[in-house]
């Protein structure tokens, strides 16, 4: 099976889905049973819970060729500093953004749709699957626009596209109809503890599925304002997240290392300075458990993304003199602990989905209270998840009209803001700047959420990349990247519908073209 045959991949992933994932049951005599050997292997009830669970941790969270290289340091999270990765000049390694594509059809589509088949609609299961459908499906949608999505998992020799639009109606369909089954179920436990992130508990799974919805709603505020108020107030209502006890979060496992902790000993990113500006320059109490001081100075100290080879060579910017990944993803011989690999995977929070409730405040929809009132609550959840107890350093947090700071860096640049903290009661765009910064904080480390809402929002501009080498921006002072390029296996294997899916970008296939919902 070659990697990015879409068409090969997805019928291929659905005959073997059986074998993905651990199996018990069997067929005895099955060398002499007749049989079609096109069709697809029958997967008992018993394996269900393996198929659910492999679905759950086959989302390539924080890999590093897919994200790594690509959303956690467009959304300026960190910086490169090794000199062998042109990726942070906006170089698309095809090879390397297809670990973030080819998985989700492989190890998610046949899984799912596997459970989706063989139980009914009105099941805590399906309801349970199409969740999770839609929580994958979110992240790949937002890497690239139209994708192959109303068809995947079904065997064929081309598979089309489908327009973006299209898909984040779906999205809300799904998850209005799978809270509405939740609802019904609460007294059971679905997949028990094959469910590694809530073990079955339907409540935290309904408030996960609304805080998705909320997301994506705030997510198409500008392309649809009508449509987001009508999802976001229905997310409401029906529940979200609103205590860190509820938070998605998923352990590590043996087959499932946070990879975040794994690539921090390759010592090929850093703090950018976009983070230093804005945590030195507030004195954000998550800086210790974000990052580590630079070796050789003791500070926090970070990079400008889009450095080229000389620049990396000047010692200002080499790994030592730059803040490593915080103390829970490193090893100890770099500052962090012993316990590295078995820092769980954050999923989703109930900071965030105050601090998308206090956007559409803002906006004015029903978020039910102020936007001060849950943008202030957003960050002492904030606080709260990442262990800071001190509550008069949150108060004072909270409270304080520091500002970014010039990060001192190679390039000599500017604040990357001129907020404060202290929300701002009389100005729009402060507020919406304030929040859309708090949300950057609050959804690390994952790059690919902050990398699309910062993409939606541009409340809050990041640092130009210093150097572009990719011709489709020729000057970075202007423009920035907006999405990812279609794979080049897919126009190999999949010409035709790849021909179509470009006409639904509205726009060339470049990474300076927008996506359906970002209209900056």
């Amino acid at each position: 099976m070659k990697p990015g045959l879409i068409f090969k991949r997805i019928f291929v992933a659905a005959i073997s889905a059986a074998v993905l994932v651990p199996v018990i049951s069997c067929t005895d005599n099955f060398s002499e049973t007749n049989i079609d050997k096109n069709a697809i292997s029958v997967v008992g009830e018993a394996e269900l819970p393996f198929l659910f669970s492999g679905a759950l941790q086959s989302v390539p969270w924080s890999n590093q060729t897919g994200q790594n290289l690509a959303a956690d340091q467009y959304a300026q999270y960190f910086a490169c500093n090794a000199t062998q990765f042109p990726s942070d000049r906006y170089t698309v390694n095809m090879s390397w953004i297809a670990s973030n594509f080819n998985p989700y059809y492989t190890r998610v589509v046949p899984q799912l749709k596997v459970i989706m088949n063989q139980k009914d609609s009105q099941t805590a299961e399906h309801a349970l699957a199409n969740i999770w459908w839609v929580y994958a499906f979110h992240r790949v949608t937002d890497y690239w626009g139209p994708i192959p999505y109303f068809n995947a998992g079904q065997p064929a020799k081309s598979v089309p596209y489908d327009p973006q639009s299209e898909i984040y109606d779906d999205f809300f369909k799904k998850l209005d109809a799978a809270v509405k089954v939740l609802q019904g179920k609460t007294g059971e436990t679905p997949f028990g503890s094959f469910d590694f992130m809530y073990r079955g508990n339907i409540s935290n799974w309904i408030k996960f599925a609304n805080t998705l919805r909320l997301r994506l709603a705030v997510r198409i505020s500008k392309v649809d304002p009508a449509r987001a108020r009508t999802e976001a107030e229905a997310a409401l209502q029906g529940g979200v997240l609103t205590s860190n006890s509820e938070n998605g979060i998923m352990p590590r496992s043996d087959r499932h290392i946070n990879s975040l902790s794994q690539m921090s000993e390759w010592n090929e990113f850093r703090m950018s300075a976009t983070m230093k500006s804005i945590m030195v320059g507030y004195d954000d109490p998550r800086i210790s458990e974000y990052f580590i001081p630079a070796l050789t100075t003791g500070r926090y100290e970070g990079l400008r993304n889009g450095l080229n080879v000389a620049q990396l060579a000047d010692a200002m910017n080499r790994p030592n003199a730059n803040s490593h990944v915080g103390p829970r993803w490193t090893a100890p011989q770099s500052g962090g602990i012993a316990s590295y690999l078995s820092t769980p995977f954050t999923i989703m929070t109930a900071s965030e989905a105050c601090l998308l409730r206090a956007e559409g405040a803002v906006l004015g929809w029903n978020m039910g209270g102020t936007a001060k009132e849950l943008y202030e609550t957003g960050i002492r959840l904030s606080m709260e998840q990442w262990g800071v107890a001190d509550q008069a350093a949150v108060d004072a947090y909270i409270s304080s009209q520091a500002k970014p700071i010039a990060p001192n860096d190679y390039m000599k640049s500017p604040p990357v803001s001129e907020v404060p903290v202290k929300f701002d009661e009389t100005n729009t765009q402060t507020q919406l700047e304030q929040i859309s910064i708090q949300k950057w904080l609050t959804v690390f480390p994952d790059g690919m959420e902050a990398w699309a809402d910062n993409r939606r929002s541009r409340a809050f501009k990041l640092y130009p990349v210093v150097n572009s080498d990719n011709p489709d921006i020729e000057d970075p002072t202007r423009e920035y990247i907006r999405r990812l390029p279609f794979l080049l296996s897919e126009r190999l294997a999949n010409g035709v519908e790849m021909d179509r899916a470009v006409t639904l970008l509205n726009g060339p296939d470049k990474i300076n073209t927008p996506l359906w919902w970002d209209k900056n």
